[in-house]
């Protein structure tokens, strides 16, 4: 039953998201074409539901083919556009991905898809998370909000985020998988927003 209410809820409120938020999205669209070359969205493969590969959709925030320069970004990254820095603080580029809850490859709530690249590094417990679909916010996207300041402070920003900051996003995303349920999601949504705004 929770997971039929949860279907429901992420679709319904996608839809009303997408209608709410269309005038923001041709606002930010016109900003991103304008500001720099490249196109106004940007989709990275991410592993979802029983390690099922998907494309995620996000407003670009940085210049063309900065990925081949490393998938993770850190602190004032140069990479970063002028309204991809706006867009970022906010949590804006993050918007497109109600494509993704309307396709069914995410949840409103649920552990944040990871690339390949360091999927690949699970372990066998950590694997777990991969039995759930992912989604915008769970308790490790709010606990790691500021994830860029922390690596930017970092030495060895990619190291840090394996041996530190990838461990624990992904003990919390296990707690979410372990309490689950519908007024959980609810409650983490709030936080989410109020964390934001």
């Amino acid at each position: 039953m929770y997971l039929f209410s949860k279907r429901i809820f992420d679709v319904v409120s996608s839809l009303i998201a997408l209608v709410l938020f269309s005038p923001l999205i041709i606002i930010i669209s016109l900003w991103i074409a304008i500001d720099s070359r490249g196109g106004v969205f940007y989709k990275q493969i991410r592993v979802g539901k029983n390690q099922k590969e998907f494309g995620l959709y996000k407003f670009r925030s940085m210049r063309p083919n900065s990925d081949k320069a490393g998938q993770i970004t850190v602190g004032n990254d140069s990479r970063v556009t002028k309204v991809g820095r706006f867009i970022r603080k906010f949590k804006i580029d993050e918007v497109p991905q109600l494509i993704n809850i309307l396709k069914g490859d995410m949840s409103v709530v649920g552990p944040r898809p990871e690339v390949p690249k360091y999927v690949n590094m699970y372990s066998a417990e950590q694997l777990k998370v991969l039995s759930v679909l992912p989604g915008l916010t769970d308790y490790a996207s709010i606990e790691y909000l500021d994830e860029q300041k922390i690596l930017g402070a970092a030495e060895d920003p990619d190291k840090a985020y394996i041996e530190e900051v990838m461990p624990a996003k992904l003990k919390l995303n296990l707690k979410y998988i372990s309490d689950r349920g519908f007024w959980l999601d609810i409650k983490l949504i709030f936080r989410t927003l109020r964390k934001i705004v």
